[in-house]
């Protein structure tokens, strides 16, 4: 099954394919490219699995990749590695004709992303996720970032891929877990926009059932998302929805430090939680967080805040992207399939977990 999603934003189109064996085909969707040359960032998990399959592919349309790895892991998205990329870069003598490939996940992705925005203010980048997340939300947007001390994903800017390749092939190799945190972001498109989608998962049996359904799971993901990028390019407006369990979740990462919870598995917590406060709040009718909390328990993904410094992350909540002034935009739910903003003060966060 091959899907192809276009995506229009407010510079740029592009397409995204989905297809089982995509990466092996890369040569077929880079012949714009040949005879150019490509710096493909990877990370030393991926590298292992998909780097040669991919440096044939380019071989076959004579480009002779550079390939940069670095270390798995949120830790890696930071300005060290950063800085790292650039004089890699310079090393391969990148040029603005030339293009740079992000081959891995989230992390992969967001690093390379920012990196080739900013390098030479701008050379083209080719997104190739390879885990279930990366497929459905971060190689789509040109949402591209690293992290700071403070929190996660900072600094960054609004850079468009050229291209997205979802090789839904290399969803095979990912452990439970990493599976686990990209069907979280799933349930977050059918919570904020598709109550389709989201009946179609609660009446999954459970979540092997799901695994014959990932080509067009990945594919109408990648249609939301893509619309919401069209409509609302730099996140002003009803983007921000596509951060529903963010604000809660990014804070939970940072403060009980990166790799402790999945950023799937710390949006699920968080999805939880502003579902309980879309109840409190009265924008939402009694029922929606159980719904929401009860799918979740059945694919087996967190539900619960643990054991961490609630104060900690009061604060770090605090220094959300969605903030404006001492104010911030929730993200919370009218209904299954229904996103919408509220805005509450910050000093009101310490008393919403």
């Amino acid at each position: 099954m091959h899907y192809i999603v276009k995506v229009k934003a407010a510079d740029s189109e592009y397409d995204i394919h989905v297809e089982d064996g995509a990466i092996s085909k890369a040569d077929v969707y880079l012949s714009q490219y040949s005879g150019r040359k490509a710096a493909i960032v990877t990370d030393t998990n991926v590298s292992g699995l998909y780097l040669n399959e991919l440096v044939g592919a380019l071989n076959r349309i004579n480009i002779d990749p550079f390939v940069i790895e670095i270390e798995p892991g949120e830790q890696s998205k930071c300005n060290d590695t950063l800085m790292r990329l650039y004089s890699e870069f310079i090393e391969a003598s990148i040029t603005r004709s030339d293009c740079i490939i992000a081959l891995g996940g989230g992390v992969v992705g967001d690093l390379t992303g920012y990196a080739g925005a900013t390098f030479l203010r701008g050379v083209d980048v080719i997104q190739i996720p390879t885990t279930l997340l990366a497929q459905v939300d971060s190689s789509v947007g040109g949402k591209v970032a690293i992290n700071l001390p403070q929190g996660k994903n900072l600094v960054g800017v609004f850079s468009q891929p050229k291209l997205v390749l979802c090789d839904t092939n290399a969803l095979n190799t990912l452990s439970q877990r990493q599976m686990g945190a990209g069907l979280g972001e799933v349930v977050k498109y059918g919570c904020i926009f598709d109550s389709d989608l989201f009946e179609m998962l609660e009446e999954s049996e459970n979540r092997e059932a799901l695994l014959n359904n990932l080509p067009w799971i990945v594919k109408r993901c990648c249609e939301i998302k893509g619309d919401y990028v069209h409509r609302d390019p730099f996140d002003n407006g009803a983007r921000k929805e596509l951060n529903f369990g963010h604000t809660l979740g990014h804070a939970l990462e940072q403060t009980m430090g990166y790799g402790e919870l999945l950023h799937g598995e710390a949006v699920c917590i968080g999805m939880v939680e502003a579902s309980k406060w879309s109840e409190d709040m009265g924008v939402a009718k009694k029922g929606i967080a159980s719904r929401v909390e009860n799918l979740l328990d059945k694919l087996d993904l967190p539900t619960s805040v643990p054991q961490a410094n609630i104060d900690s992350v009061n604060q770090a909540m605090m220094v959300d992207k969605k903030g404006r002034g001492d104010k911030l935009d929730l993200v919370l739910l009218e209904k299954i399939g229904k996103a919408c903003l509220k805005t509450v003060a910050k000093s009101e966060l310490n008393r919403l977990i």
